[in-house]
């Protein structure tokens, strides 16, 4: 199964973000999407998740317009971590993963024994069973952050779309969202990422889009497309190269 865009123009009315945009992401494979603030990344991701609609192109399925698919039928292929969750409602973290079986189980359908497993099982799998019965309005943010990964996990996706997964996460807990999503891939699901780390789609990805102004200015391998010349392009600013410890190659502002 895939999850691709072609030759995709997106954005929102009366305001074009990008265009031209190719992607595929097949599953067991991770992509991370790398570009600067203001370059289009979350609006893509948006219409590749069929939040907002396309401006011209297609974002498909397995092959089938995603348009054709019912919203349930969605939630049940694809699910969606955003970069930040602002809570109004104390529901507590078990709840608010909970609310992730409802792709499988209906909007008012009651959870039965397997969703609460699933649940479960899903905050054990991030270390943060211990948050079950804390109200997410009174955890911190990178905590959130954890529940909301694992609130897409008991969707139990084809595919996962992660935006800046790691943005409000302590050195600790980026490195346990990270293996994750490698582990994901591992498990046969598909993984879209964005970053603005490129080290961190050096050590997880398996290729890797550069995104700027609304469209890719090289998309392939990881360890063909991110060199310091590209990278100095795609941010405006000079990108070193330092091999570590090992042998492993890292990137450092210039």
């Amino acid at each position: 199964m895939t999850l691709a865009a072609a030759d995709l123009a997106f954005g929102y009315r009366g305001h074009p973000v990008g265009r031209g945009v190719t992607l595929a992401i097949a599953a067991g494979e991770v992509l991370a999407l790398l570009g600067p603030n203001g370059g289009g990344k979350t609006t893509l991701l948006k219409t590749m998740l069929g939040l907002l609609p396309p401006q011209d192109g297609t974002v498909s399925l397995d092959g089938r317009p995603l348009a054709e698919f019912t919203i349930t039928e969605r939630a049940r292929l694809v699910a969606y971590v955003p970069q930040s969750h602002h809570g109004t409602f104390a529901f507590t973290a078990f709840d608010l993963v909970l609310m992730g079986r409802t792709a499988h189980g209906g909007l008012f359908a009651r959870p039965g024994a397997r969703d609460r497993a699933v649940a479960a099982a899903m905050l054990e799998r991030l270390g943060i069973a211990h948050l079950s019965d804390r109200p997410v309005t009174m955890i911190s943010g990178g905590e959130r952050q954890l529940v909301l990964v694992a609130r897409a996990l008991a969707q139990e996706p084809r595919f996962i779309v992660l935006d800046e997964p790691t943005a409000s996460l302590d050195f600790g807990n980026q490195g346990k969202v990270m293996r994750q999503i490698r582990q994901l891939a591992a498990d046969g699901l598909g993984v879209l990422f964005t970053t603005h780390d490129p080290n961190q789609a050096l050590g997880h990805a398996d290729r890797v889009a550069l995104l700027r102004d609304g469209g890719v200015m090289a998309e392939g391998p990881v360890g063909e497309v991110l060199t310091p010349e590209r990278l100095a392009a795609l941010y405006g600013a000079p990108v070193a190269t330092v091999v570590e410890t090992g042998g492993r190659t890292a990137f450092l502002p210039g």
